[in-house]
């Protein structure tokens, strides 16, 4: 059952607009592709049962037209009509056993009664017994045997999974392995290594970048403040400077003229998510004495809003309980970096292949997929392998099961052995970071870099998410947390196209990896190093955010963004990208055009 639900999650284009088809809907606007997309994620349906429930609703709507309100409002009465039946369970007799009857009654299925008190409850009741192999007959009294004699699964010689771990059909009967699915840049590149020796990879801010781990959830509640207020006193400044504003106003100053005023975008939470009439704004300690007040948006005719934005606005507040919007001020980006022409490296072309966890289907540990990733390796031998994680998911079925008996550490360690081993002679760098779902690794964010006894390789980097580095002089901007798909659940717009390349605006324009507030609540941030670890230092010159929404290389604001979509999509397969930078001299010339540092890229089906 488990697995089938996993499945739905895999629900892609083609299946929407051949459902929808059915029914003479035509899906020709991407942004509502991306909300179906992401509704049969958070609800667990298909495409089929996406498709009936719309008609459903449309026809009770008098045949509302398939909009993005209108799917707004679909979602807020598909929540309110979802509950969590309860079961009544019957009260089992109670037995009183001796030493003369407990091994007569004991029963295959009385350990696993006992541990699922401590399991979590989607383990409960399905599939509680392991399938056992022909190398592992012998059924053991597990109740009655020592701790420390326990069994334990080996790993197999030369592979990433345990020996008993079953490949995936699914996977194995994929379609479309190698096909090219984005193409950006320039056409026609040869996707081969330049030579790994040529490649220097560096933090691009030494004396702020995460190196190691530290106490996390120390803070006290006013560290958190200071550092929330000391967004807001920041972006503020700077869209004053920007915009050339003579003075920022108390955000509840009742006055009869229009006033300026900036703060950070909150929702009232008495009406759920934020919507066009639940829009509050929150001033600084030093403007406004951390006041609040409500934002009415009638009069704007485009805007987009998430909660933890920081804006800058022009409006009229009669009362002092409500400021009538006229009109939003352009977000403010950081410039891009510029290097000493004499640096190393400087303009050498390198080839950089992206792939994001997880690596192995829901149905398997097998880890297929990242062994086929190996074979692009030594086909194309790019001079660096970026890998992301999750590497060992803790949303994997047999990991929320607790059917996995050996330790989550070494199968990690197994997987880094084997790739640097494998790579030797290709001598292509390898670049691991983390990501908030590795079971085995520390679970908040920033996250720490992975430690890795025994590898001390000048071509083996471990860094933290998120992260900035230089490669050769372009810088790349990293983060594995999906803040695209988390972004895109809580914005709410008006009159604006492009919802991909807004969202990428938003990062950008607001300096930071993850600039929502509060964040989604499968991220646990650590405040203390949040300012110090998670700003933006420099736009950027190639952004890599992958995301569980569709596959995408866009340039945004002179940013190469990327998204290489997940390695493994359920039980199949997914995409990775190809990646060609290089860092060319700066013109000559005052007021030249930069020229772009990514000068190709392709998603690429596994």
């Amino acid at each position: 059952i488990l697995g089938d639900k996993m499945a739905r999650l895999a629900v892609d284009e083609e299946d929407l607009a051949q459902e929808f088809g059915t029914f003479d809907i035509k899906l020709e606007d991407e942004d509502v592709v991306d909300k179906l997309k992401e509704l049969c994620m958070v609800y667990r349906l298909d495409a089929s049962d996406m498709a009936d429930e719309w008609m459903a609703f449309s026809i009770s709507n008098n045949s509302a037209n398939l909009t993005m309100d209108k799917l707004e409002q679909f979602e807020r009465e598909r929540a309110s009509k979802t509950k969590t039946p309860k079961v009544k369970k019957e009260k089992q007799p109670s037995v009183m056993h001796d030493i003369s009857n407990i091994n007569k009654d004991y029963n295959a299925e009385a350990e696993d009664d006992l541990l699922d008190v401590y399991s979590t409850p989607a383990s409960k009741g399905k599939n509680k017994r392991m399938l056992t192999t022909p190398e592992n007959m012998t059924v053991v009294n597990k109740k009655l045997t020592s701790v420390t004699r326990s069994p334990v699964v080996p790993f197999s010689p030369g592979s990433f999974s345990p020996v008993n771990a079953t490949p995936s059909q699914q996977y194995s009967s994929r379609t479309g392995a190698g096909d090219t699915v984005v193409s950006y840049g320039a056409q026609g590149v040869k996707w081969k290594g330049q030579g790994a020796d040529r490649v220097a990879i560096q933090q691009y801010d030494r004396d702020n970048a995460l190196t190691e781990k530290y106490k996390h959830m120390y803070y006290r509640v006013i560290d958190k403040s200071n550092v929330l207020n000391d967004v807001i006193e920041d972006m503020a400044n700077q869209l004053q400077q920007s915009h050339s504003i003579e003075n920022l106003q108390h955000v509840a100053w009742p006055c009869q003229e229009p006033i300026t005023v900036s703060g950070r975008v909150c929702c009232d939470m008495s009406t759920g998510r934020l919507n066009a009439h639940s829009v509050l704004l929150e001033g600084s300690r030093e403007t406004s004495a951390g006041k609040t007040v409500h934002l009415d948006l009638s009069e704007v005719t485009a805007y987009s809003l998430f909660p933890g934005q920081i804006v800058a606005c022009d409006g009229l507040n009669t009362t002092g309980g409500k400021l009538v919007v006229s009109e939003f001020y352009e977000g403010v980006h950081l410039p891009l970096a510029e290097f000493d022409e004499s640096s190393e490296n400087l303009s050498v072309p390198v080839q950089v292949l992206v792939a994001a966890g997880p690596f192995t289907p829901t149905n398997s540990l097998a880890y297929e997929p990242l062994e086929d990733l190996l074979k692009y390796l030594n086909r194309d031998r790019p001079d660096v392998c970026v890998l992301m994680g999750p590497f060992v998911d803790s949303k994997h079925e047999s990991i929320e099961k607790c059917t996995v008996e050996v330790p989550y550490d070494d199968m990690f360690k197994k997987i880094v052995y084997n790739l640097i081993k494998s790579t030797e002679e290709l001598q292509t760098h390898l670049v691991f970071l983390p990501s908030q779902r590795d079971v085995h690794h520390d679970y908040v964010y920033p996250q720490p870099p992975f430690t890795v006894d025994g590898v001390n390789s000048p071509r083996v980097h471990f860094v933290s998410d998120p992260c900035t580095l230089t490669i050769n002089g372009v810088v790349v901007g990293l983060t594995s947390t999906d803040i695209l798909f988390h972004l895109g659940g809580e914005e709410t717009s008006r009159g604006c196209t492009d919802r991909i390349g807004r969202l990428i605006k938003h990062l950008i324009t607001q300096q930071s990896y993850y600039p929502l507030y509060p964040p989604s609540e499968d991220v646990n941030i650590d405040y203390e190093h949040f300012e110090q670890f998670c700003r933006l230092q420099t736009t950027p010159d190639l952004l890599i955010l992958p995301s569980d929404l569709r596959y995408f290389v866009k340039d945004v604001l002179d940013c190469v963004c990327v998204n290489p979509g997940r390695i493994t999509k359920a039980q199949t397969g997914g995409t990775f990208a190809r990646l060609a930078i290089q860092c060319p001299p700066s013109p000559s010339q005052d007021g030249a055009e930069r020229k772009a540092r990514c000068t190709a890229a392709e998603v690429v089906r596994v």
